[in-house]
């Protein structure tokens, strides 16, 4: 107990020196020590490093989840150190309203399929966006909160120690001065060589701290080289999957083409495959440029041609078409060499040669 009380005293004596050389340094009253210049540029950078980490860290996590409210959600959960719950992206939802909308249209149709194959891609991408998401938190995330969280902490702990072991200096340099008799003098300079070597030895602990900023610095590089690579993953998948997607809708060149693009304008900054519209219609396969076509174009009859592609009717004087459907077709005088009249039943109209197989 009289061990406690005399600590308790101890303790209280040096919190009060500290804080009379604290407020006489700040009216200029005492003197400082100046830590050295090598001392003082460690601890800047050791700020500098914590200012720009915790801020690379927000924007990330807001580059990885943009909605506030998700990020408080998960945040709350991981304080309650609980899973945060598995949920649909953006992407997996559009997706799956493609599909559904593509199965109620009907998969046979040239606009339900579509739909369909959009929506599968677009849950490719919200797959590839959640493995993107998982990968940079692990390999990106963690290792600056560890850094903040951890090394700083350590950093700011023994900085503050060598603040008080400074003070202490201060005040024993003070002390001194103020000392007039031998037995104060000496009990002062005794006190003096003591905090001196305190001060030392935490000066000197601090600096290694800070002198492992530059390890700190290597593993946070290694770091983003990790984040980069899994951007660089991301984006190739979804490129792909993209470009997937377009040779997948080549089979409806007329329908999927921007007739409403102005010319001259580009729609992507990629190179990718684009449908050509109907006004420029690629030529036709051999088997069409047969005797059986030229002699339907020389004579007004007509022929059995079995649809090989689904059309969407661009205008009114146009016929839209089922893949696999058998329809009529005919040549009319003067109607472009791409194109052949079509009947099904009472509706007629113009249809694409490059769409048709004509059956013997």
């Amino acid at each position: 107990m009289e061990f406690n009380v005399r600590r308790l005293a101890a303790d209280a004596g040096t919190f009060l020196s500290r804080a009379v050389q604290f407020t006489e340094e700040k009216f200029g009253q005492a003197e400082k020590t100046e830590l050295d210049a090598h001392l003082e540029t460690l601890l800047s950078r050791a700020e500098s490093t914590k200012h720009w980490t915790e801020k690379i860290m927000k924007q990330t996590e807001v580059l990885l989840q943009p909605n506030p409210n998700v990020r408080m959600e998960e945040f709350l959960y991981e304080m309650l150190d609980k899973k945060v719950p598995m949920r649909a992206n953006n992407h997996e939802l559009l997706g799956e309203s493609m599909i559904d909308s593509g199965h109620e249209f009907g998969p046979g149709t040239a606009y339900g399929s579509a739909l369909i194959k959009c929506g599968e891609t677009e849950k490719l991408l919200g797959s590839a966006e959640k493995e993107f998401i998982q990968s940079s938190a692990i390999n990106f995330l963690t290792p600056f909160r560890n850094y903040i969280e951890g090394d700083f902490k350590t950093i700011s702990k023994e900085r503050k120690l060598l603040q008080n072991k400074r003070l202490d200096l201060d005040a024993a340099k003070n002390k001194l001065k103020k000392a007039r008799v031998a037995d104060a003098r000496s009990a002062a300079e005794t006190e003096l060589r003591i905090a001196q070597s305190e001060f030392d030895r935490q000066a000197e602990i601090t600096r290694l701290l800070l002198e492992g900023i530059s390890s700190t610095h290597a593993h946070h590089l290694r770091c983003l080289n990790d984040f980069v690579d899994a951007q660089a993953a991301y984006y190739a998948h979804c490129y792909q999957y993209m470009i997937d997607l377009k040779k997948q809708l080549g089979s409806f060149p007329s329908t999927f083409s921007n007739n409403n693009q102005p010319a001259g304008s580009s729609s992507a900054s990629i190179s990718v495959p684009t449908a050509q519209p109907a006004a420029s219609l690629p030529a036709p396969p051999p088997s069409q440029t047969s005797p059986a076509l030229n002699e339907l174009r020389s004579t007004s009859g007509t022929r059995k041609a079995r649809v090989l592609y689904d059309y969407d009717a661009a205008s009114s004087s146009e016929l839209s078409l089922l893949a696999d459907e058998v329809i009529t077709v005919s040549s009319v005088p003067g109607m472009d060499s791409d194109w052949l009249m079509g009947q099904r039943g009472n509706q007629k109209g113009k249809v694409p040669i490059t769409y048709l197989e004509l059956l013997n």
